[in-house]
């Protein structure tokens, strides 16, 4: 097939269109990404410390002995099976147990021990005797697992719900912003003038609602300045920094240096195409001439990868399918299925672009090259994608169909972006096929 074969130019409309596609939702991918962590994520980034103090001596934690917590906590720690602290607890730790106390805004992703870390923290800070609220950790969902993570025995309530009325004599609180504002304030169930501890977690999630944002804001303005005040967030986005500056005085910062992620164990290709049918038998091809282990498909619309989920299942492939639409438990059991091996292929849309680590994915498709709403080439998205293979230092295949002048465009605006040629293939050349496995 020659490069003229492919249809003309998409129409900007049509783009446009496309370009909403299953768009990521950040609360609902960081509840699927807890949900289906099954062990620390090993974070290659070094760490960066930013003083408050800089004439303060810098402590970091290699084992939770050093940090002289609580023997009940220790025990805990060792009962859930932590072993030595993760990167994010080694430094943020010692900050957060410090005395005098230390404001601390941290990045860490999910799935890095740092829900383990701030809980330590709080119930460090606990003092059973006291029927009062201390601590007040502030989440864009009522979550009440971490406590019960890390050790049940000095935990005295999470609350989720709360009787009017009915003074609050629970040492640790953990609701949305609204819920919790409206305790200290509308139904003065809480005295926010006793909260020593303030936490906001997934700070990147929760300030995109707008109404959260504000929230947390009034409840700062309630408490103490002598209250602690700890921050995490996955990223250090511009917003996330003006929000965190605004509720956190003095603080330490903790921050991934950024590492750019290497592509050099994923060999990219594209294979011209007309329609979507000839996308699905270029896939056929390329999926019989190559040894696959596990292999992930990214279609940009629900309708699109359930149409092709379906044509694989009638040509004997062992599918599963994942888009929006589902709820995050459903995803999360797509995936575990998906990560075990029950399924061979898995068709999805963004809702997995990032996130999901399965050691044995060899081949990731892009069914659907990934655009922003303006039409032109989504970069992240696509090392996002690509991303979902070549893991752990093994090598992994990327195949791009391209089925216009457009998607062509596309393909040089990525290679540009990443300065990586994408290599043309024909999966109807069986020659062709197997060197590429070379």
């Amino acid at each position: 097939m020659k490069d003229s074969d492919i249809a003309p130019h998409t129409n900007k409309m049509y783009v446009k269109n496309e370009a909403a596609g299953d768009r990521v939702n950040k609360a609902e991918q960081s509840l699927l990404n807890k949900l289906i962590r099954c062990s620390l994520v090993k974070n290659g980034n070094q760490v960066e410390v930013q003083q408050a103090d800089p004439k303060s001596p810098l402590f970091s934690a290699k084992t939770f002995e050093e940090l002289r917590l609580k023997p009940e906590l220790l025990k805990g720690v060792f009962t859930m099976g932590f072993n030595r602290p993760s990167r994010i607890q080694e430094n943020a730790l010692p900050m957060m147990l410090a005395e005098p106390r230390q404001n601390l805004i941290a990045q860490s992703q999910s799935g890095t021990g740092k829900t383990a870390a701030f809980s330590l923290a709080m119930l460090s800070h606990v003092n059973p005797e006291n029927n009062w609220t201390h601590v007040s950790k502030r989440s864009y969902t009522p979550f009440t697992l971490p406590l019960k993570t890390v050790s049940g025995v000095f935990m005295s309530a999470c609350l989720c719900s709360v009787e009017r009325g009915i003074k609050r004599q629970e040492q640790i609180v953990i609701g949305t912003p609204g819920t919790v504002l409206d305790w200290c304030t509308k139904y003065k169930l809480i005295d926010p003038k006793k909260i020593t501890m303030f936490v906001l977690d997934e700070a990147d999630v929760m300030i995109a609602r707008q109404g959260h944002r504000e929230q947390s804001i009034r409840i700062q303005r309630l408490l103490n300045k002598s209250c602690q005040m700890l921050l995490f967030s996955a990223t250090f986005e511009d917003s996330v920094m003006t929000f965190a500056e605004r509720v956190i005085s003095q603080p330490n910062i903790i921050r991934l240096k950024r590492v750019e992620e290497t592509l050099e164990t994923i060999k990219q290709f594209y294979v011209l195409c007309r329609r979507k049918e000839d996308k699905f038998i270029a896939l056929c091809d390329l999926y019989g001439c190559l040894t696959i282990a596990q292999a992930m498909i990214f279609c940009h619309t629900r309708k699109m990868a359930a149409w092709l989920a379906s044509r694989l299942i009638e040509e004997g492939h062992q599918v599963s399918l994942l888009s929006g639409e589902m709820t995050v438990e459903q995803r999360a059991a797509v995936i575990e299925r998906f990560r075990n091996g029950n399924e061979k292929v898995l068709v999805t849309t963004n809702v997995c672009s990032r996130g999901i680590d399965v050691e044995q994915v060899s081949l990731v498709v892009n069914f659907d090259l990934p655009v922003d709403m303006q039409g032109n080439a989504d970069n992240e998205t696509y090392l996002h994608r690509i991303g979902r293979t070549g893991r752990f230092g093994r090598r992994g295949f990327a195949v791009n169909m391209v089925d216009s002048d457009h998607s062509m465009d596309i393909i040089r605006q990525i290679e540009k972006h990443f300065d990586k040629k994408i290599t043309k293939l024909d999966t109807s050349n069986l020659e062709e096929m197997e060197e590429m496995t070379i």
